[in-house]
């Protein structure tokens, strides 16, 4: 779960990790009285906002409203923006990067520190950057923080503080379960203060049970797609005419890989996931329909997955929903056989390859 900016800085201030004075609004009403010059930052989950016109300042009383009313309800890459964080304008000296992260291949958090912030570590020279596993059985350590500090260029002064903030940040990591806690940029300001300017806290879906105190909720989500996941299922909706069912998210993108190939645009994503129950398929279906698609595509390679018990499920859903729109399956694997029987019994077509069965589906979205 990605948290917005204002929530990895609630988390921050909790976790005594410096951050500028501000605050959250929905509404222009909800402005405060103007005392300092103030960055207005749209709060959406998506990287270069700068760029794309997300960040506006405002420095003086008069140019306050005015930026909040340009931003807010405006769409920035096809994201809505509901929120806005107003927080004090940093006297900024030097930027650096600070990090967190999972290192999966080595089963340990990393630190990553650059004296090089305010751009993307990606486009950061190896040699301008301090990567070092941190032992997940000791945990963090002063000496680590002194040898970062000292890679950093810092002096004693601003060496003391980095270290603090490094081990907050890993309590952090640690105590919600994060798979990524990252400062960009890192501010030194003119009075010799080490103030985090920005957030992006990253929290393991899986432990979301055991922090009842974040907004669980992702906002950026459609409704059908938080219904679906409520279920149980991996939904996503996108633009296109086809509904897509298949089984495991590998299958899945590449079904819509091949759609997109055969000039067939998806309307959703589904992950039926493995599973042996016909009526986990008749309410992926559900979902499906609810989307209003212009004709389904069923993709299923059985392992764990009995394809008849797939072909079951859709013949239950057809009857079920009444379903109106074409419906094409493709079938490989356990009981592959019996499962296309069901279907071209019932008037469904049923392929045992996945291209022919794409290049019917998408046959049927353009004859319409």
């Amino acid at each position: 779960m990605n948290l917005y900016e204002y929530q990895g800085k609630q988390l921050f201030s909790r976790y005594g990790i410096p951050i500028p004075d501000g605050y959250v609004v929905d509404n222009k009403d909800k402005l405060k009285k103007f005392e300092h010059p103030v960055v207005v930052k749209s709060q959406i989950l998506l990287g270069g906002r700068g760029k794309s016109g997300g960040i506006k300042f405002a420095r003086k009383a008069e140019e306050l409203a005015p930026a909040v009313n340009e931003l807010l309800g405006s769409k920035i890459r096809d994201y809505t923006v509901k929120q806005l964080l107003v927080e004090q304008m940093l006297d900024i000296k030097k930027e650096y990067y600070v990090s967190i992260a999972l290192n999966r291949a080595d089963r340990a958090p990393v630190m990553i520190a650059s004296p090089s912030g305010g751009v993307e570590i990606e486009t950061v020279p190896d040699d301008k950057i301090f990567r070092k596993n941190i032992d997940p059985l000791l945990g963090y350590s002063t000496f680590l923080g002194k040898e970062a500090g000292s890679f950093m260029g810092f002096d004693k002064d601003l060496a003391a503080q980095f270290s603090k903030i490094l081990q907050q940040m890993y309590r952090l990591f640690i105590e919600y379960d994060c798979e990524l806690v990252e400062i960009n940029p890192l501010v030194q300001t003119g009075d010799g203060k080490l103030v985090a300017a920005d957030s992006k806290v990253v929290v393991d879906n899986d432990s979301l049970f055991r922090h009842k105190d974040l907004n669980n909720e992702d906002p950026e989500k459609t409704p059908l797609e938080r219904e679906a996941n409520e279920k149980g299922y991996a939904f996503v909706e996108l633009d296109g005419k086809i509904g897509v069912i298949a089984n495991g998210a590998g299958l899945t993108m590449a079904t819509l890989d091949a759609l997109t190939l055969h000039n067939g645009k998806p309307r959703n994503f589904l992950d039926l996931g493995g599973t042996d129950s016909t009526e986990i398929v008749v309410n992926a279906f559900d979902l499906v329909l609810k989307a209003k698609p212009e004709a389904i595509l069923v993709n299923i390679f059985g392992g764990v997955t009995k394809c008849d018990t797939v072909a079951a499920g859709i013949v239950e859903a057809k009857k079920t929903y009444n379903i109106k729109q074409p419906m094409v399956v493709r079938l490989s694997g356990v009981r592959e056989d019996e499962g296309r029987k069901i279907l071209t019994d019932n008037g469904i077509d049923a392929f045992s390859e996945m291209m022919k069965a794409i290049e019917k589906v998408v046959s049927y979205v353009k004859v319409k």
